[in-house]
């Protein structure tokens, strides 16, 4: 895998060395979202049950998660549904952590989007979340990735707006909502833009609650992009949403 060029590639490697020793990190994550996934952004509970929502029963169930970080929130899936769980990820620190804390019915693998390939036809649900920046042709890798769902399979992609893509006019009107256009791929859109509002709101007031706790770990850098990342929701929601908007897509095959 080529790691020159990778979006945040030596961000996320410091990310995920943080995650897997700091305490404090993964009791501010379980606070502000429900669990402790390793969150970076999202991820709460009431997003993770959308996904959920989507499993089909039956026992010999695949899911694949694009850009899967630590393999928390796939664990969780599993727990939740018996499924087989798969996941790819740039990050080395990510995929170790991933393949340490796995068990029976999972795969883990360091990969880059547009590099990684799975057999036609693998999984019934495909999740990105937060991930489809990453690709470096948006359009290729979608049709690749659609291809990897099996027959009446599922892809739900969370996209955000306002911080790597630009803002634009709605969910028909995104980089995602035109590839998807350009490529024929029909798709359904949920606008939750307020609802991110709200969760990052959260993210804010648990993170300053820690304070103390990320400084005595010595992450007080990590505490300040925490920060840093919630900035924009300390305005009024309609200041918020003139700079942010986040949408879910859902792709069925």
């Amino acid at each position: 895998m080529r790691k020159d060029g990778l979006l945040f590639y030596d961000e996320y490697e410091r990310f995920y060395d943080m995650a897997g020793k700091s305490l404090a990190f993964g009791r501010f994550c379980k606070d502000a979202f429900g669990e402790d996934f390793s969150q970076d952004g999202f991820s709460d509970m009431k997003q993770v049950e959308r996904i959920i929502d989507l499993i089909p029963a039956g026992d010999d169930v695949h899911v694949l998660d694009i850009g899967c970080g630590n393999g928390k929130m796939l664990r969780y899936l599993q727990r939740r549904t018996g499924i087989f769980i798969h996941g790819f990820d740039y990050s080395g620190n990510a995929i170790k952590a991933a393949k340490e804390m796995s068990g029976e019915k999972a795969d883990f693998r360091q990969g880059a989007m547009g590099e990684t390939e799975y057999p036609p036809e693998s999984f019934d649900v495909i999740t990105s979340m937060d991930t489809i920046y990453f690709a470096p042709d948006m359009e290729k890798f979608l049709l690749h990735a659609i291809g990897w769902l099996k027959k009446n399979g599922v892809m739900i992609i969370f996209y955000q707006e306002g911080d790597v893509m630009p803002k634009t006019d709605g969910p028909g009107a995104t980089i995602l909502a035109k590839s998807l256009q350009k490529t024929g791929i029909r798709y359904e859109s949920e606008n939750i833009t307020e609802e991110t509002y709200d969760l990052l709101k959260k993210k804010r007031q648990t993170a300053l609650r820690y304070r103390k706790d990320f400084e005595e770990e010595g992450n007080a850098d990590w505490f300040e992009l925490l920060l840093l990342q919630t900035d924009c929701v300390t305005g009024s929601f309609e200041q918020f949403a003139q700079k942010m908007a986040r949408y879910i897509y859902i792709i069925r095959k």
